[in-house]
């Protein structure tokens, strides 16, 4: 058994109490944090092997990123710009995305996971909705990386079981004509029958689930209501139960998306027996008063995907509304080209401000939940709570060590809203997860010389550009 104190910091618990204790200290019994006190007792009354000085900073739990796309983080930086959803989608990530070579996919992996750990996430649920299902080399490719760089990752295996229509195939010949020079996939590439898409998914579990020490998760990911059969909804739902998981979908991102006046994507869900605690469902731009309901009475998690909504120009997704009634709001980074970053802190800055504006209500969203929103509340998104989200007793010795010591952080006399409305994620010095080191000095500890992954991210970016014909 290891015993590690982490000490000289300032505690942010996001305990039920939201405790905050200046001058503290957590033990950590290898995976496990074992106390959380005031330093001067914890080191007194405890023997440990590894002493981790904060040296003043704030100590936070490790971040959770509720909602994020990992392999096209190699397309960003220019272009996604000034597209709408359905251009951005079918021009320049599903082509590309689909052409990646499993050697891509991992290079991606490893820029994506490099950068979530220096941001502060320990854990990131990644919704994977470019699959092709007939082999694994390029989601095993992802997972492998997942499993070295040492933070958690739930892996949202994407499936698509109904086939675009006649009406849709016209609307895509449309959308894609805009980029003759792209080597657009069939309508129909990732569509494959329902019960080879569950088949395929429980195998996924089986052989996934729980890797990497439990550090690694499998869900099942219905892409989205309009891919998706009633029967793929049901499937996903009950692979959950059995296997004690969760699922996620993307539901009602544009206005496109809505079903209609007579039935709303959230009324469908409902009906059909997909919504509960055991759901997450990423972004819910496009409901109403009803669905806010539905959604919260039938405890389902929405991750708000602020910063691509923002680019996408889908609109304000009602999250303060949720709020207002109870429903549970994790932060997700969404697509690393669309926010071009897969920073928590970062994004949440922005969605402080933004919801402010956009209600005209300076009080509408405080400090305090802002930050639930990338700690317990994410953490009880992802089904997670009783491990995960906290500085606590008997939870996971997931830690991040923010140094405050910054110009832009000074004067802090509120340390959360510090982290909230100054923050930027950079900041983030030392990070565990498990209670193992992760990152300390900012230096990645797991992944090899950032040097070269950035060269090999590069490279792949290229290559797939090259090779799809991006302009």
């Amino acid at each position: 058994m290891t015993e590690t104190l982490v000490t000289n910091g300032h505690i942010i618990t996001q305990n039920t109490d939201r405790e905050l204790i200046s001058d503290g200290a957590v033990l950590l019994r290898d995976d496990v944090i074992a106390a959380v006190g005031p330093a001067a007792e914890l080191e007194a009354e405890y023997d440990y092997e590894r002493r981790i000085d904060a040296d003043g900073g704030a100590v936070i739990p490790g971040l959770i990123n509720a909602h994020t796309h990992v392999s096209d983080i190699i397309l960003r930086g220019a272009y996604s710009a000034d597209r709408g959803l359905y251009d951005w989608l079918y021009n320049i990530k599903r082509p590309a995305c689909i052409a990646m070579e499993p050697e891509e996919h991992a290079a991606a992996a490893a820029l994506y996971s490099t950068e979530a750990i220096q941001s502060g996430v320990t854990t990131f649920v990644e919704n994977d909705t470019e699959i092709i299902w007939d082999g694994r080399a390029e989601i095993e490719a992802k997972l492998d990386v997942y499993e070295k760089s040492g933070i958690r990752n739930v892996y949202g295996a994407g499936f698509a079981d109904d086939p675009p229509d006649g009406e849709f195939e016209a609307l895509l010949a449309d959308i894609t004509a805009r980029e003759p020079s792209v080597e657009h996939p069939p309508a129909n590439r990732l569509t494959v029958e329902t019960e080879t898409a569950l088949h395929e998914v429980e195998s996924l579990l089986e052989d996934h689930h729980g890797r990497a020490d439990g550090r690694q998760s499998v869900w099942p990911a219905p892409i989205v209501v309009e891919t998706t059969t009633t029967q793929g909804f049901q499937g996903a739902a009950r692979l959950a139960e059995e296997y004690d998981v969760m699922t996620t979908a993307h539901v009602a991102e544009a206005e496109a998306q809505s079903r209609g006046p007579a039935l709303s994507s959230i009324e469908y869900l409902r009906n059909i027996g997909y919504l509960g605690d055991r759901t997450l469902l990423g972004h819910c731009v496009q409901i109403d008063s009803a669905d806010v309901r539905i959604l919260a009475e039938s405890n389902t998690a929405v991750a708000h995907n602020f910063f691509a909504n923002m680019r996408l120009a889908t609109g304000f997704a009602p999250v303060t509304d949720l709020l207002d009634h109870g429903a549970t709001v994790g932060l997700g980074t969404d697509n690393a080209n669309l926010s071009d970053t897969v920073n928590p802190l970062n994004d949440l800055r922005a969605v402080f401000a933004a919801h402010k504006g956009f209600h005209r209500d300076a009080s509408v969203l405080d400090a305090a939940t802002a930050f639930d929103m990338v700690t317990i509340d994410a953490a009880r998104a992802i089904g997670r709570e009783d491990d995960l989200g906290s500085i606590e007793v008997g939870k996971q010795a997931d830690l991040a060590i923010v140094d405050m010591d910054q110009p832009h952080l000074t004067p802090a006399p509120d340390p959360v809203f510090a982290l909230v409305a100054g923050a930027q994620g950079f900041e983030v010095e030392t990070l565990l997860c498990a209670g193992e080191i992760v990152m300390s000095d900012r230096e990645v500890q797991t992944l090899g010389e950032t040097s070269e992954l950035l060269e090999n991210a590069t490279a792949a970016a290229e290559n797939v550009v090259e090779r799809v014909g991006l302009e």
